[in-house]
């Protein structure tokens, strides 16, 4: 056999494993949700079959590593990326994410940073071609399978809180408004669904802002919701009672680093969480909860049907 044969055979049989090697790693009917553990921050990578989502980049470049733990080495497109809101535990590792992978869409408010950092990410983001949208309550992004409603922040909050552009969703620019308010009301509140599981992903949202998505499920078609990323790292600053109450989730997911300077989680927040799988006052639990640290357990992957739900070994 010449040697052009044994290149071409050799290339065929590459090919082959290539093929084989996809059809195993790709997990065809169910959803993983991985909160990585990126220290003081946030990151959530949701991946369905072939599809990613990336909801925030954490602090550094630990996010790097979530994304090679859980997607396939030549997998290097990523469907969606969402920033909840312009803070550097939020923004900072999709510096390098942008620059590694080819980003099909990014959902981000037009609220600006002002740090030198947030204009690295979006000169990354404007030199990528990636399509820029805005967020707004009522939107409905669908991925295949997996439905991500938009609950927070609404086009009139944006608009009446806000100085610079208005929001215009053909020509969405990173950083085209500023605000006096602390980014943290800006934050982008999304319920991402497969079948019947619905995860409730809260950004860094404050107690006042927390009591409006909670009005905003009331008012909606009603809901169970099985997964929530306890908003703000677990700060005391973050879930209200309301919202717990309303969602009445099976777990709970807190995003923080180990030993960290600010107390995260705080004990109120884990006292309430507490109560409430209890049933000890009026957070009455409908069902029982399982609370999951990423400063606990590193990774926190739970995985989904769309029926029933479990935590990944």
């Amino acid at each position: 056999m010449n040697s052009s044969w044994k290149y071409l055979l050799g290339f065929l049989s590459l090919i082959a494993v290539t093929v084989w090697l996809a059809v195993l790693y790709y997990p065809k009917t169910e959803l993983h949700l991985i909160a990585c553990d990126v220290g003081q921050g946030d990151a959530i990578l949701a991946v369905y079959g072939k599809t990613q989502i990336l909801v925030d980049g954490g602090p550094g470049d630990a996010v790097l590593n979530c994304l090679s733990s859980h997607m396939p080495f030549w997998d290097r497109e990523i469907e969606l990326i969402i920033l909840s809101h312009p803070q550097t535990d939020h923004f900072t590792g999709l510096i390098e994410v942008f620059k590694r992978y080819k980003v099909d869409k990014f959902l981000a408010t037009p609220i600006d940073s002002g740090t030198e950092s947030y204009q690295v990410l979006k000169d990354e983001v404007g030199g990528s071609g990636t399509d820029v949208v805005y967020p707004s309550t009522g939107i409905v992004i669908r991925l295949g399978l997996i439905h991500l409603d938009i609950l927070h922040p609404s086009e009139e909050y944006i608009l009446s809180n806000s100085e610079g552009s208005p929001v215009d969703k053909g020509n969405a620019v990173l950083g085209a408004s500023t605000t006096t308010r602390d980014p943290n009301d800006f934050s982008i509140v999304a319920i991402l669904s497969l079948g019947e599981f619905d995860a409730l992903l809260t950004g860094d949202i404050e107690p006042d802002i927390s009591n409006l998505v909670a009005k905003e499920l009331i008012s909606s078609a009603p809901r169970e919701i099985e997964y929530i990323k306890i908003p703000h790292h677990g700060s005391k600053n973050g879930l209200s009672s309301n919202l717990l109450a309303v969602t009445s989730p099976e777990v709970a997911v807190i995003s923080v680093g180990k030993d960290n300077r600010y107390g995260h989680p705080n004990k109120e927040v884990l006292d309430m969480l507490a109560r409430y799988a209890s049933g000890s006052d009026e957070l009455t639990a409908r069902r029982e909860l399982e609370v999951l640290r990423t400063d606990e357990m590193g990774d926190v992957e739970v995985v989904t049907d769309g029926d029933k739900w479990w935590i990944a070994n």
